[in-house]
């Protein structure tokens, strides 16, 4: 299928990482275009009319704009349905989603730039404090997603067979885990099906440590 897709991310962004998981396992070539989102390169005006949030990833598709990892990673079934991130069935699929917001929609939103910030700037939190909050909430999703694997535990992969947006998102919050020195000792069902998931090349390369502009700044 010939297309044309552009990625506005960084190889911070935990949002990013999971768009670069899915399209690798859909075997789609993209380019992607830095936004440093830790100088506040969101908030400059060219992007502001790529991206009204003010926030990355944004995944241009033919000159058609999506925002929001989750609408993305759909989007991505829809455009190209296999192998398929959500599964056919309702009640598979409504859990894979439910899997997934745990760490999109509850635990990752707390700990993002604009949040450290506003700790910091408005409410006065000192960088002990930040860290503090943000090892907290990381370790919150981690508890929650090993909660949920022991109650159904992966087999491999969190849905069975193939990973799925439940296996990108649990991947990302270990992600998260490691960008704070975060040890899984505890969550080792977390830490299996992430060791699973990060033997696939698709999760591998897409990993932030692996990402061209981080490895250029580590030289």
């Amino acid at each position: 299928m010939a297309m044309t897709i552009q990625l506005y991310g960084f190889w911070r962004s935990n949002a990013a990482f999971r768009v670069r998981v899915a399209l690798a396992l859909k075997k789609l070539s993209f380019e992607e275009i830095e936004i440093d989102i830790l100088s506040g390169r969101q908030f400059d005006a060219e992007y502001a009319e790529v991206n009204a949030e003010h926030v990355v990833p944004t995944f241009v598709h033919d000159g058609h704009r999506i925002f929001q990892s989750l609408a993305i990673m759909e989007y991505l079934d829809d455009l190209q349905p296999e192998p398929r991130l959500l599964p056919a069935d309702a009640k598979e699929r409504a859990y894979a989603r439910s899997l997934a917001l745990v760490s999109a929609a509850d635990a990752h939103p707390l700990v993002i730039p604009r949040v450290r910030k506003y700790l910091g700037e408005v409410l006065s939190a000192d960088a002990a404090a930040i860290d503090a909050w943000v090892r907290h909430w990381t370790v919150e999703g981690l508890a929650t997603y090993e909660r949920l694997l022991s109650r159904r535990p992966a087999d491999p992969f969190a849905l069975g067979t193939a990973p799925t947006i439940a296996d990108i998102c649990i991947a990302g919050q270990i992600v998260l885990a490691e960008l704070h020195g975060l040890d899984l000792a505890a969550f080792p069902g977390v830490a299996a099906l992430g060791k699973r998931c990060f033997e696939l090349p698709a999760f591998a390369n897409a990993h932030p440590f692996r990402q061209p502009h981080y490895l250029a700044k580590k030289h």
